[in-house]
């Protein structure tokens, strides 16, 4: 009996404390529901008064329609800026897929040094973890030494300096998950390195480029910082809307949040679906 007892003594001691457990998973959850409820709360808020009027302060639920989205619509200032904003994300992406692809190619080799590799990775990577406003105050100082007027010229390049790091990220991890046998195998039949880039290599990133791509132009479409010290005589989206506010709040602002928010959220979907889905299509 006294064994018996021992052992009930001993499986009791080794039992997991439930309770403080419970109790310290209970807090966990609270603390990130509040942090939760405070990011994404001002999200949900914006997206209800776009369709809702509301008056004294108080949202008038029943008064749904969608009359800021047809006033934003009929505004020329904001399609003006709209247009010039895809014209700038489409130019910095395109620049970017170029310039990270070939950067890409020259750090992926094997005869090529790490400190070059970390040199190069530290001057891709740099401008991205660097404030905007620096990066911004940069490229402004260097465009006025040059003579170079400030508009969509300086915005490209001060947008495809942001956006650099993460496409080629993207990039070098496909490329690395490439098989060098399949590469060697090609210049081994008689192609050249161009023709092992056309037919090899650039069928297999197809899908990287595309994620990255997409990421990079919702990066693009959102940057404010860097934009505010490139921008000319044309203003981009979001500058658009920094200027509405200062003027005064109007419901054609939800409207826009919204439309951005939401256009935001799918280019990034989207990408994620492509690295995800894509991931296993390259055998190492």
């Amino acid at each position: 009996m006294a064994t018996v007892s021992a052992n009930f003594r001993a499986a009791d001691a080794r039992r997991p404390l439930i309770g403080k457990r419970s109790l310290a998973d209970w807090l966990l959850g609270a603390v990130a529901g509040i942090v939760f409820l405070a990011l994404y709360a001002p999200i949900f808020l914006v997206f209800a008064l776009s369709f809702f009027r509301t008056r004294r302060g108080e949202v008038q639920w029943d008064s749904f329609s969608l009359d800021w989205y047809g006033a934003l619509f009929s505004n020329a200032e904001i399609a003006q800026a709209l247009v010039f904003s895809l014209i700038v994300g489409f130019s910095a992406t395109l620049a970017a897929i170029v310039l990270a692809t070939g950067i890409a190619l020259y750090a992926s080799v094997p005869q090529r040094s790490e400190r070059t590799r970390a040199v190069l990775e530290f001057l891709v990577f740099l401008p991205f973890l660097l404030p905007p406003i620096i990066t911004g105050l940069s490229l402004l100082i260097l465009s006025r030494e040059i003579g170079l007027p400030r508009g969509f010229i300086t915005i490209s390049i001060g947008h495809t300096v942001f956006v650099l790091a993460i496409v080629y990220r993207i990039l070098l991890t496909r490329i690395q998950a490439v098989s060098r046998n399949v590469l060697e195998a090609s210049r081994d039949l008689g192609a050249s390195r161009w023709q092992t880039f056309r037919y090899i290599l650039l069928p297999q990133l197809g899908s990287a480029m595309a994620a990255a791509a997409m990421l990079a132009f919702a990066l693009s479409f959102d940057e404010t910082m860097i934009t505010l010290f490139l921008v000319g005589d044309e203003s981009t989206l979001p500058l658009r809307l920094y200027a509405m506010m200062r003027v005064g709040f109007t419901p054609e602002i939800n409207a826009l949040v919204t439309l951005v928010l939401i256009a935001s959220v799918l280019l990034a979907l989207i990408a994620a679906r492509f690295i995800r889905g894509r991931v296993g299509d390259i055998e190492p």
